[in-house]
């Protein structure tokens, strides 16, 4: 586990339909702990998602910089996983295989990865799965999958972009269920991009408010784990955060 900290960051482009240049994100300097889980929440067009793909280094900041611990970030690394809303698996390939991509990139033997990955197959609940290819499981379990195989790759800094979006609603809050509960056992630095609000407050220990590319917002998260939904849904306190959340949100 390591921190990731932003520092003064910032990225403009071309508009070329505005024909002018575009500030998506401004001046943003934040720190998630090592260990910590941070979800990051605002209205479309706040840039929560270009932060993300900044952070992944797929996009180059304009200022400002990242670092993961002591290291500057300056490109895509196998040092920050990357979850999408998309499942994004190899349908050539079995969930096992899937799963150990990561490892076999690094040049871990066949062996050894596939030890990785039924470890993690068996943390998500999926090692009934091994040998199945993606089209044969339904979309929450395709998700999951896409989770843990980025766990399987051993990140720093686990970077999540709206991953249970494509789901319906009851998968969704199973699939919330289980990445509290992974979470809590290996403890992967996360930064968790949503729209939704209670799935902000459910999931992390801060949830970040950005508004126009700023940062407006950084409101700590005080409930007690592991969390389930049974227990969360009508409780007061997840209420009051959720409606303090919300309530930043809509000022956003």
């Amino acid at each position: 586990m390591k921190s990731l900290t932003l520092e003064h960051l910032e990225k403009t482009y071309f508009d070329p339909f505005a024909n002018r240049q575009v500030t998506a994100i401004r001046d943003i300097s934040l720190t998630v702990d090592a260990g910590d889980f941070v979800s990051v929440v605002g209205p479309s067009g706040c840039g929560k998602t270009t932060m993300l793909n900044t952070i992944a280094g797929f996009l180059a900041p304009t200022a400002g910089r990242i670092r993961v611990d002591d290291r500057v970030v300056s490109g895509p690394g196998p040092d920050r996983g990357v979850v999408f809303q998309s499942f994004a698996l190899f349908p050539w390939r079995t969930v096992l295989d899937n799963v150990a991509f990561g490892p076999k990139m690094r040049g871990v033997p066949k062996a050894k990865r596939h030890e990785i990955a039924r470890e993690y197959l068996a943390l998500a609940g999926l090692s009934h799965a091994a040998e199945r290819y993606p089209n044969e499981l339904s979309g929450g379990m395709q998700q999951r999958v896409g989770v843990v195989r980025a766990l399987a790759n051993e990140p720093d800094v686990l970077l999540m972009d709206e991953p249970f979006a494509a789901v319906d609603a009851q998968t969704r809050m199973t699939l919330q269920e289980e990445l509290t509960r992974i979470w809590g056992e290996r403890r992967p630095t996360v930064l968790f991009i949503t729209h939704d609000v209670n799935e902000a407050v459910f999931l992390a220990n801060r949830v970040v408010v950005l508004s126009h590319g700023s940062l407006l917002d950084d409101i700590t998260i005080d409930l007690p784990r592991p969390r389930v939904w049974d227990a969360l849904i009508e409780d007061a306190a997840f209420k009051s955060l959720a409606a303090r959340v919300l309530q930043r949100v809509r000022a956003a």
